[in-house]
């Protein structure tokens, strides 16, 4: 641990800071999906008619807080670079920039959402009462969006200093939250009369706010990070325009994806009612299992590399991603078998109508064949991010991704739901074969220059 509260990853055994960092991400993550599978698992005994107003929802939050990553991401790097060259009073000027950057943001997100929501669910074209729940919904969860931004960036502060198990910490705080409210706001208890879906946004949002007052209650104490940096500074353009070249392209290539699987929502729905859209909403939420675990993998590599590249130590970052891609591969070798053998019973841990559990179990039977690529793309991804160049992999996941339209269109009027699923395995699998190869004869083999 070196001064301010960082720590120096550019000496000792790599997989065990690998590890050490990786995994406090991954549970960080997983209770981030635990929020919305705590809501769903409840909300699924409403029905499923009401489980599809909140999976609606779940993707236009996904689309407009794909924002908040270009804070997040910028803040992972350029504070993983400053403390890899020894220079903490940058990191500190990263930190203050990407702070403002996020508050500005999340504030103008939230007041789109509130003010447009009955136009953005209408774009779903579901049943009127469903159409209904889903804007209630939003507008409540859409309080809480400028706490998320700013917990996101708080985290991706820390994540940048090495001190990944703080904000796995404090997320675990807020999910407590959100599991005792969730009941007891959903159905009722004692004289209190039970909010329905409403009460699962009022959780929702309650937990988001204890989780933003956690992080400035642990930032503001005297071991704060990075010697209590200030949150809020004038914007300097030198600062603001390095983290939007970092932050931007993930941030776009995670909102054009989620614009994607917004498209795909309406084709499901149309080929496979709302059952289809409860279908890929709630189970792409499950299958957030191998994406969380990668992306814990991703990001803990990118912070890795960046230290290590800033000092000059590029050979520790080559046998890291070999390390990574390992471990990963035999994880996703499990996550296919279950979701091959054991799909509707899984599916069915959340919204146990027959219908919906068959429905949902078709679809991780055909997602079981794109696990292990997807951990091949997303591991990648934390190599280009620890060397600055967020740009090669963004364009590789828009393209792929922008694919599933026209093969969905292709081949679900021949297949029904069915070929809209493979529509979202085959480019995934693809997406994933490309990253690799494209960063084995390029990626490595550049001579970046610390920009």
């Amino acid at each position: 641990m070196l001064q301010s509260g960082v720590k120096n990853l550019t000496e000792g055994k790599i997989y065990k800071q690998l590890i050490q960092l990786a995994l406090p991400i991954m549970a960080t993550g997983f209770i981030q999906m635990a929020y919305t599978l705590t809501d769903m698992a409840w909300i699924g005994r409403l029905g499923s008619r009401e489980l599809a107003a909140i999976g609606a929802v779940g993707i236009i939050i996904w689309i407009t807080s794909s924002l908040a990553l270009i804070a997040k991401t910028a803040a992972e790097i350029t504070i993983a670079q400053s403390i890899g060259s020894k220079d903490l009073d940058r990191a500190k000027k990263y930190a203050s920039h990407t702070v403002t950057i996020s508050t500005f943001l999340g504030a103008a997100v939230a007041v789109l959402l509130i003010g447009s929501a009955p136009v953005i669910v209408s774009f779903y074209k579901l049943e009127p009462d469903i159409a209904a729940t889903a804007t209630d919904y939003l507008q409540i969860v859409g309080l809480g969006i400028p706490f998320y931004y700013l917990s996101y960036t708080f985290s991706g502060v820390y994540n940048g200093t090495g001190r990944t198990t703080i904000p796995f910490y404090l997320m675990s705080a807020g999910l407590v939250c959100n599991i005792l409210l969730d009941p007891v706001l959903i159905f009722g208890i004692g004289g209190f009369e039970g909010l329905g879906t409403q009460g699962a946004a009022l959780a929702t949002l309650s937990s988001q706010v204890s989780v933003f007052a956690l992080f400035v209650w642990k930032m503001k104490r005297p071991d704060g990070i990075l010697d209590r940096f200030s949150y809020f500074v004038k914007l300097k353009r030198e600062y603001v325009l390095k983290i939007c070249k970092l932050g931007a392209p993930i941030a776009l290539m995670n909102g054009f994806f989620a614009i994607i699987n917004f498209s795909i929502a309406r084709i499901a729905s149309e080929y496979g009612g709302y059952l289809g859209v409860m279908s890929q909403t709630t189970g792409s939420q499950i299958e957030g299992i191998t994406f969380i675990a990668s992306q814990g993998f991703s990001v803990a590599l990118g912070t890795f590399v960046a230290q290590n590249y800033a000092s000059g130590k590029s050979d520790r970052s080559q046998k890291a991603y070999r390390y990574i891609l390992t471990t990963l591969l035999s994880f996703g070798i499990i996550i296919t078998i279950a979701f091959m053998n054991w799909g509707t019973e899984i599916f069915g841990l959340f919204v146990p109508e027959p219908a919906a559990k068959a429905a949902g179990g078709e679809y991780l039977y055909v997602m079981a064949f794109c696990q292990v690529f997807m951990m091949f793309e997303i591991t990648t991804l934390g190599m280009w991010n620890g060397y600055g160049k967020t740009l090669p992999p963004a364009i590789i996941s828009i393209l792929f991704n922008f694919a599933r339209i026209p093969l969905a269109l292709w081949l679900a009027p021949v297949m029904g739901i069915t070929g809209v699923w493979l529509s979202i395995t085959i480019s995934a699998a693809l997406k994933g074969i490309v990253s690799a190869v494209c960063w084995k004869i390029t990626g490595q083999k550049a001579n970046y220059k610390l920009s």
